[in-house]
């Protein structure tokens, strides 16, 4: 079964001393919801603006929590499951409690206090991942301990993917290639496309619940544009009551997660033979993905993917209907760092996943855009296999 094991906290772990020692820091706080998750394996559950979450990791010694009471349940089941990294959990109360009496939210500064101070962090340099009001106010009644911001070293963390985090993506890759052909079954003139979507998000569940008994099972999207509206990449905003028509350019976006970590599958496809220009417009598309795959090799720049993929569009005379990036890196959301791939000109790193995505959109036709998930290495490998051929994507 695809999970996450100790490893990969150990492998994280390994990271975080690497950049505590490069900093010269005793401790890392992560306050977000995917670097909760990232340093704890714990399935966040909340909001963090509304119900702040800490995750306070020291260099050396074990690590602790201190998380909202809605959580309590949670946490117990993912200890007894065995997935929770770190388990010291303090928890406060959103609501007046007259038995077994918590922290409320206004204590949460003298908390964060008391624990940083149990922890012997009372003088520490601590890094902040994000940071919070609680996590300010606590540091004013330790006047030896030093916040600092690291954001951006934090975000570079999660780059390189651990093997057992490959192989959970690499496996969900599979499930998105398997309801890529369920849509193909499906599309056919006069459906309505959110009844579509809605169908194969049910046909998913099914299948992932075949797969993968037991585990964290999630459709972040299966979303389709059809017609005109796909020219626009994120919709025209007036999905509902929208229908297949013949002739219509479909894309639609596959993204499944799966025990913590996210990938890509997105495809164009062709209600009925496509014309000329459509033809010409997704071969465009599919070539400059194909490009794009072929520059994600180690050592090479991350701005080369982007560069690569654009160049195919500009040959074949379409770079003005581009209107994004051609992808970004992806993990544990799925939208990763780095996010900046056209201006990131750092080396590629082995094992770093990114969607491969370049579109192009034209007003009154629709948007061409074929998106695989792509493994960095000396070869690079796709955890994304949907045939890409025009015949393929043609639904007669």
């Amino acid at each position: 079964m695809p999970r996450l094991t100790t490893a990969v906290w150990r492998h994280r772990r390994q990271q975080m001393n690497d950049l505590m020692d490069a900093l010269r820091l005793d401790a890392l706080v992560f306050t977000s919801a995917d670097f909760f998750q990232f340093a704890t394996n714990f399935h966040t559950d909340v909001l963090p603006w509304e119900r702040p979450i800490y995750a306070v990791v020291p260099r050396d010694g074990d690590g602790f929590l201190v998380m909202n009471e809605l959580s309590t349940n949670h946490m117990r089941f993912s200890r007894e499951q065995g997935k929770v990294w770190i388990t010291d959990v303090s928890f406060y109360a959103e609501h007046p409690r007259v038995v077994e009496r918590l922290p409320l939210p206004s204590e949460l500064p003298e908390l964060l206090a008391q624990r940083l101070a149990r922890a012997g962090l009372a003088r520490a340099r601590v890094g902040v991942e994000g940071g919070s009001p609680a996590l300010t106010a606590a540091a004013a009644q330790l006047p030896d301990l030093r916040l600092l911001p690291c954001t951006r070293e934090c975000r570079a963390l999660r780059w390189r993917k651990h093997e057992e985090e490959l192989a959970v993506m690499a496996a969900i890759g599979s499930l998105a290639d398997w309801l890529q052909e369920r849509y193909r079954e499906n599309i056919r003139p006069g459906r309505l496309v959110q009844e579509l979507d809605c169908a194969m998000a049910a046909l998913w569940v099914q299948e992932a619940a075949e797969r993968f008994p037991g585990e964290q099972f999630e459709v972040i999207r299966a979303w389709t544009l059809s017609g005109p509206a796909s020219a626009s990449p994120h919709g025209d905003g007036a999905s509902c009551g929208a229908r297949i028509r013949e002739g219509d350019v479909l894309v639609n976006i596959l993204i499944p997660r799966l025990n913590g970590l996210a990938i890509e599958n997105e495809r164009t496809w062709f209600c009925g033979r496509p014309n000329v220009e459509q033809a010409a417009l997704w071969t465009a598309a599919r070539d400059a993905n194909l490009a794009g795959i072929e520059a994600a090799v180690s050592g090479q720049p991350v701005s080369g993917i982007d560069a690569a993929a654009q160049a195919v569009i500009e040959r074949a005379g379409y770079a003005a209907h581009i209107r994004h990036r051609t992808g970004h890196a992806i993990g544990i959301i799925h939208h990763e760092y780095p996010e900046n791939m056209a201006f990131c000109h750092r080396p590629l790193e082995d094992n770093e996943v990114y969607s491969v995505e370049p579109g192009l959109y034209v007003y009154g036709i629709g948007g061409f855009r074929i998106d695989d998930t792509v493994v960095v290495g000396r070869e690079p490998r796709t955890l994304t296999a949907t045939p890409k051929t025009l015949d393929y994507a043609t639904v007669l």
